[in-house]
């Protein structure tokens, strides 16, 4: 366990270094679209169903989460024209790397759902996914 959380951080950590410029450009066009934050935080239930902020490049309009919808199709006028390029070269999910260096995530796990409509939802064999640190991919 301790081999992979090392290798959490190392690799989040280049990959943050490696990454800051673009990410740095395109949040600087996603604030240039409305002057809001570049990043949406995302409530997401992790390791022994502890709450935590999940770090996104934001690629919807500003309070796109309070609109009642839970699902994304790739058609939905929540997303911004910058929003579809973000999601189509998976920026958004680099800015979780924040988590994995945080201890929040790791690189490989079961990918971290939300509470209402997600986990509450978990049958008891669902619920052994919440022992294990939640990842970017799974």
């Amino acid at each position: 366990m301790m081999l992979k959380r090392g290798l959490d951080i190392a690799g989040s950590i280049v990959g943050l270094t490696v990454a800051a410029p673009v990410l740095f450009l395109f949040g600087l066009a996603v604030w240039l679209q409305d002057f809001r934050s570049p990043l949406y935080v995302a409530k997401r239930v992790g390791q022994d169903r502890r709450l935590f902020g999940m770090v996104k490049l934001r690629s919807m309009v500003v309070d796109a989460d309070r609109t009642g919808v839970t699902s994304t199709s790739t058609d939905d006028t929540r997303i911004t024209k910058v929003g579809r390029l973000i999601r189509s070269l998976k920026l958004d999910e680099v800015t979780q790397l924040w988590n994995v260096l945080k201890g929040e995530m790791s690189f490989v796990g079961p990918r971290p759902n939300v509470m209402q409509g997600g986990v509450a939802l978990y049958t008891e064999d669902e619920l052994r996914l919440l022992s294990v640190r939640p990842g970017i991919t799974d």
